[in-house]
């Protein structure tokens, strides 16, 4: 199992750098950022020293999405990092929460996705592609490699994911939700005529070691609330009781009323009050080492390659160091 490190673009950029670097000392092999522009600094200018710094780190945006930057210049600045560095990135993309609804704009179409999905890696490998109905080709990309994972929760995403993607993302890390996405990704690229096994899976969520869990819960409760947003968009689609997508998934939001998105991805999130205990633990990977190392042997056996692990709480380094002394170790046999 390889593992990532997620962390927002909070300025100093010098302290997201630093994170990154001892992230790879602990045996990362993956550096990811938020990306909304409004919210945090841009992304692609940190990743460049991020880049400098480390040796054999990749990174990328958990998740850009198709508007914020036109597809071209998305292609070209992955392509130019990857010419620099070494094809060292990775490009996550979604529909667009934060980035689009702060800026006042509506998250994409999955149509619109899918086509970017194609653009954006074939402009970045040097092939030409279709942007606004004109043919485009980056003339100086040579041997560029750019894996483009998609995130997704609903039925029609993630059988979009396994028609067109390299991986898929799902941020949260419940083995139940986990083994039914999965298994929805690889039934849609079979379909399609893929290899079911060659889509990457990439869990994300917070993990938190320490002792006090009533403490770690509280630092990691803001994530049933940005799932919480996600959740929300499943539910205005399909309905309470579809059957398209598990209550599992959909009952813990019953209690939710608006997100700020200025709090978005903060520890004391006041939006987030509605989260209840059984969904931090369930999304979530907290206490000791040991407990992480468990749930994390049970999402490899349901077909994880990647846990992500967000990083936004008052034990960053500590977490780090112990995944690094502890959970990475028990993961790589």
């Amino acid at each position: 199992m390889d593992f990532g490190l997620v962390l927002q673009t909070d300025p100093p950029a010098s302290a997201v750098v630093g994170l990154m670097r001892r992230a790879e000392r602990n045996g990362f092999r993956y550096g990811w950022t938020f990306d909304s522009a409004v919210l945090w600094q841009e992304p692609f200018v940190v990743y460049s020293r991020i880049l400098e710094h480390t040796d054999r780190l990749i990174v990328g945006p958990m998740v850009t999405n198709p508007g914020t930057r036109t597809w071209e210049v998305t292609a070209s600045t992955f392509a130019t990092l990857n010419d620099m560095y070494g094809n060292r990135t990775v490009c996550g993309i979604g529909r667009g929460d934060s980035a689009m609804r702060v800026a006042g704009r509506t998250p994409h179409t999955l149509a619109r996705l899918g086509e970017a999905i194609d653009v954006i890696r074939d402009l970045a490998e040097g092939r030409e592609a279709t942007v606004d109905g004109q043919r485009v080709q980056i003339p100086w990309v040579k041997e560029g490699r750019l894996p483009v994972w998609m995130a997704a929760y609903g039925p029609k995403a993630l059988a979009l994911a396994g028609r067109k993607a390299d991986g898929f993302i799902l941020q949260l890390a419940d083995p139940f939700l986990t083994e039914w996405m999965v298994k929805a990704v690889r039934d849609a690229a079979a379909e399609a005529g893929r290899d079911p096994d060659s889509v990457t899976i990439c869990v994300a969520a917070p993990a938190y070691v320490g002792d006090d869990l009533e403490h770690a819960r509280e630092q990691c409760r803001w994530f049933g609330g940005m799932v919480g947003n996600h959740v929300a968009d499943l539910v205005s689609r399909y309905g309470e009781h579809s059957g398209l997508v598990p209550e599992a998934l959909t009952a813990y939001i019953a209690g939710r009323s608006g997100y700020d998105y200025s709090h978005h991805g903060r520890t004391q999130n006041p939006d987030t009050a509605f989260v209840p205990d059984e969904i931090v633990d369930r999304f979530c990977l907290l206490g000791p080492a040991d407990a992480h190392v468990e749930k994390l042997r049970a999402l490899r056996d349901l077909g994880v390659d990647q846990f992500a692990l967000y990083a936004m709480h008052d034990a960053r380094e500590r977490t780090i160091d112990a995944y690094g002394s502890t959970v990475i170790p028990a993961l790589s046999t």
